[in-house]
Parts: C-alpha cells; structure tokens; sequence
C-alpha cells in the first residue's frame, strides 16, 4: 500500500486536464487497492474570503489565515509558517465517481506563499544551481516560477509534520508526483534535503518547451514534428534546432525531470517530445501513462434520445432538425486548432449536398467564465444568442470574438451544415437559455454526438476528443495525439469505425525531402494548403461513416462501449500508472 504526493496547481479546483486526472485516478478501483494515502500539494491561489473558499467540497482542519486548528498537527503547523514567513491551509477534500461507486477524501495542504521569506527562497535557489544546475536568476521577475519554487520546502516540511514520510509498508516510501514544471523544486529539494526518503515520478502531462514552439510557429505541428523526425534521426536536440531555450521558465524545471526515479508520459509523442529536449534523455526511462476515459453501458434508446434532443435544439435555433449531429466540446486555446473543424465542415458540405442531408456543428467554447443565466436571457431575448453574437462582456471576449468571424463567414455561406458556437460553460436551460429542451444536460451532447471533433496542433492526450467513444460517437483527432496510441491499442491494432486518426503532417513530394533548415521557414500559407488537401480527406472519409439507421448507431455503441471499458482508468491504473510507480520505487530511472 502506497503513499502518493501530488504536487498540482489543481490541488483544489478542476482547472484543465489535470484535475480530470486526479479526478480519474483517485476514484479508480485499481488505484485505491494499491494506495493507502493521497496527499494533494499546491499553492494557495487566493486567502480573501471566508474559511469554507479554502477548500470547496472540503473540509479544513488547520488554516493559519482563519485560526482553525482542529488537528494534532497545528503547533508544528505554526512553526512551519514562522520560520518561512508563509500560511498553510490543511484538510480533506471528497471525490465521488458515480461510474465506479467510488468515493475517497484525500488530504489537501495548500501554502500560501506572498509574505516568504528572503533568505528562505535563496536557500532553496542555490540547491537547484548546485546540485541541478538550474539559473533561477532569469526568472525571479515570473511569480508562477516563484511560487512553485516557495512552496517546496514548508511543503515538504508539512508533509513529514503530517507522517507522509513514514513508509505506508516495508520497501515502500512515499512517492511524489510532480504534475508538470509545477512539482519540479519540490522534488529536486525533496532529492537532495532528504535524500533515500522519498521517490519521484514526474507526470508529463506535455512538454512545455514544446507546446511554446508548436504554438507560436507559423507551420505548428505540420513544421514541428517533420524537424522533431529529421532531428531525431541527425542526433540532434532542440537547443540546436530551435535555438536555446532557456528564456522560458518551464524550460529547465521539465529538463530537470531527468533526476526523477522515473517519468510518465501520457503519449507516445510526449516520449519523443522529451527525448528530443537533451541528450541525457536518451537513457532516462519514461512509462506510458495514458489518461483515462469515462465508460458507461449505452442502450440505442438512450442514444436516439439525446440525438432528438440535439436535434430538437438545432430545430428552435435554425429551424431545422439535422440529419447529423457533430460537436467539439473543448477550450478556446490556439492549439485546439479550431479553425480546422471549419475547413472540414466546408469539405463536408459538398457531401451533403449530393442527397440533400444536413448537419449542425456545435462547438462548445470559451476562454472566459460562466456567464450568469439573466446575461444569457438577455442575449437571447434581444439578438438571438447563440446564433449571432456581439463583441463585449457578457458575449464575445478577444479570443471568442475572432474565432466567430470564420463562424460567421461559413454560416453566411453554408445551406447543408451550419455551426452554432456556444461560448458558455455548461450545456443545459440554466447555461444556455430557454430554447435548449428543458431536460437537457451536458451528458447528452456526449451521448447524442455523432462525430466529435479534436484535431489540435498540440494535444498530448485528449481527453475531450475520445469521452464519446463509449456512447458510440466517432472520434476525430490528430495522430499525434497522446490517444491515439491508446486508442490503437485499447483496439487491438483493428480499424474500428469509431475512431478517425487524421495527420496534418503529411508533406507534398516536393517538401518531403527538404532539410531541417527549410522546413523551419515553413509558411502559414503552406500549412494552411496542406490543411486544405487534408481536410478534404478527412470529409470523404467522414461523411461514409456517418451512422444513418438504428444498426450503424448499435455497431457503433457496441464497438464504442468495448473501448471504452479497455480505456477506463481503471484500466489506466491497473496497465500502466501502478507498474510505473513499482518501477519508481525499484529505481528503474533517474539521472545521477
């Protein structure tokens, strides 16, 4: 029985993709009948408010903002905060999983780290340039580098205070998580202050320094892994093909993961990613750890019933009910390279055209936060939110205001599928309006789903792209997508008609052959023509495997539901994060 430490952001709030995999493990059978102890590490983002905002859905038993001190533990809690000029919050938090029945209530200790002492980060500053080499002197001016470097030592401190230290069995210390850069100085502080009393393993949930290139490169991924293929071929290493790295902060905390008793990655291109950062990569051992998926049984009569609601919604906003159903369910961020669901739709409409069919495409989007219910009636009532839309709160912020005009541009143009863009949390009356059918919820868009969409320029897993596997949706991602591997192998190689890996990497005859150097100077509008030649595969393909009766959608649910089960974290657990974390504890990684 093992201890587990996870040094998060998400200590507290599902924020991104982590929190849906601490979410996923905790509540896995397979993970609880192998740890005894869940502890959650991370900063205290914020310390207004009233005690109860410390840990929503928990329970606080020390808080040295409030002066609650209903543990053992608050005296030795108080020193902590004395010698570091900090303030800790410590208690309980519950996660329930309705799929598995599993319910658990892992320890939170949060530390609020604005008032730190000087002489305290310095300290902990030199071990990483002495013993890891790493300059924080770069980066004193970034207060996410800061912070995640502050919290390490009174955290560490806590958790020996709290017996996270003593072995949950013989052979068996207890073993930090550093999810991402975040977690990286509380481990390499754990190393060398208190070396043989801790194991580490570093969750590559993405490669920072790699996710920064793709992004802000004209050529993104369709650039980005034809040079990561040739470099690697060459012997040759990002700094040398990029250009150093070493302005961005991220940069030399993922590097350093190399130290770790072992790493997880939750793709097979994260693998190549992190080989691809230096060479002392070449023999640090790296476990696949996939994320999981949530599965469930799904009757046809449950999917028919959530497509009628679908269907229903698209016939109060456009006056129509589609004939197809496609979604994208997913955050407004560059690398969800949304742009590419319209350049499909565009190749699809042709399609549908040919027999007179129709789609609906809706994407479920926003970079912002829940609008409040009275805003979305109001935007509703006076301009027919979500079909059109305005720039300004509460609508449209920056970000959703641009992906809107190539919505807007399409809509104008297209007569079989339109795309309704919903820039809101949620998907049911209370976050959507009154035209959405009354007994709505966000389960049925999974459900309901025909196709969904995921064809991101950088997306280590995907999570969003394959949750409708199960309900008997057709998934539609990149294959550099981290699930596509674990897709493949949850299939057993086979091609099931549930799952579309599409590649925007594919190089006409006349680039494939170029150097590195020139493919660095790849353009947008060379990307953009391979997307477009792209795209138009990926619509024939598509529109074949549209589900038209009741047997396509039972095929689909069938096959859907198998896959699912193979790729529950339960599965995740059992095959992949306990065998990691036994070859952590036997030493199987980590550099000297």
């Amino acid at each position: 029985m093992k201890t587990v430490i996870h040094v998060t952001h998400e200590a507290v709030q599902k924020i991104g993709g982590i929190g849906a995999v601490l979410h996923g493990l905790v509540t896995a059978k397979a993970y609880r009948a192998a740890v005894k102890r869940d502890i959650f590490l991370g900063p205290l983002f914020f310390t207004a408010g009233p005690p109860e905002s410390r840990l929503p859905g928990g329970t606080v038993l020390y808080s040295g903002i409030d002066h609650i001190r209903n543990t053992p533990f608050a005296e030795q809690f108080d020193r902590i905060e004395y010698d570091y000029g900090v303030k800790l919050v410590y208690g309980t938090k519950k996660f329930h999983d309705p799929l598995t029945g599993v319910t658990t209530y892992p320890e939170v200790l949060l530390v609020d780290v604005h008032h730190y002492h000087a002489d305290k980060i310095g300290t902990l500053k030199f071990i990483l340039f002495k013993d890891y080499g790493i300059e924080s002197e770069p980066y004193h001016h970034v207060w996410d580098y800061e912070q995640y470097c502050r919290i390490a030592d009174p955290g560490l401190e806590a958790l020996r205070v709290i017996g996270a230290c003593e072995k949950a069995d013989p052979g068996s210390p207890p073993i930090i998580f550093a999810h991402e850069y975040m977690g990286m100085p509380t481990v390499l502080s754990a190393r060398s202050r208190y070396p043989g009393q801790f194991r580490s393993i570093f969750y590559a949930h993405e490669v920072a320094t790699m996710r920064r290139i793709v992004e802000h490169h004209e050529g993104h991924d369709t650039m980005f892994y034809n040079v990561l293929e040739k470099a690697a071929a060459q012997n040759k290493y990002v700094d040398e093909v990029f250009g150093s790295q070493n302005d961005f902060y991220k940069h030399p905390l993922v590097g350093s993961s190399r130290f770790c008793d072992n790493i997880f990655a939750v793709g097979d291109y994260v693998v190549k990613e992190l080989r691809f950062l230096r060479q002392e990569f070449a023999n640090v051992h790296i476990d696949l750890a996939y994320n999981g998926v949530p599965s469930r049984t799904l009757t046809l009569e449950e999917k028919l019933h959530s497509r009628a609601k679908l269907q229903t919604y698209c016939q109060n906003l456009l006056g129509y009910r589609p004939d197809f159903l496609l979604t994208h369910v997913t955050r407004l961020v560059p690398s969800k390279g949304l742009w590419r669901d319209i350049a499909v739709v565009e190749q699809l409409e042709k399609h549908l055209a040919k027999k007179n069919e129709s789609a609906v495409v809706f994407i479920l989007s926003t970079e912002t936060s829940v609008r409040p219910r009275p805003d979305i009636l109001s935007m509703e009532k006076k301009y027919q939110w979500p079909i059109a839309h305005r720039e300004g709160w509460p609508d449209l912020s920056g970000g959703e205001a641009t992906f809107y005009v190539g919505v807007q541009a399409w809509n104008a143009r297209a007569r079989h599928c339109k795309i309704v863009y919903i820039n809101q949390f949620g998907f049911n009356p209370s976050a959507c309006g009154n035209r959405i059918p009354a007994d709505m919820d966000f389960l049925d868009i999974r459900k309901g789903s025909d196709a969904e969409f995921g064809q991101s320029i950088y997306e280590p897993f995907g999570i969003a792209q394959v949750e409708p596997i199960s309900f008997g949706g057709i998934c539609i991602y990149t294959s550099l997508c981290g699930c596509a591997g674990f897709v493949d192998k949850a299939a057993g190689g086979k091609k099931l008609p549930n799952f579309m890996s599409v590649d925007y990497t594919q190089l006409p005859p006349a680039i494939q052959k170029q150097s590195i150097e020139m493919l660095l100077k790849m353009s947008r509008t060379t990307r953009e023509e391979i997307e477009v030649t792209t795209a138009a595969q990926i619509a024939a393909e598509l529109y074949t495997r549209l589900p038209r009766t009741h047997k396509d959608f039972a095929t689909l649910i069938e096959t859907g539901g198998k896959l699912g089960e193979n790729m529950s974290w339960d599965a995740v657990a059992k095959n992949y994060v306990i065998p990691g974390m036994d070859h952590a504890l036997a030493g199987k990684g980590g550099a000297s």
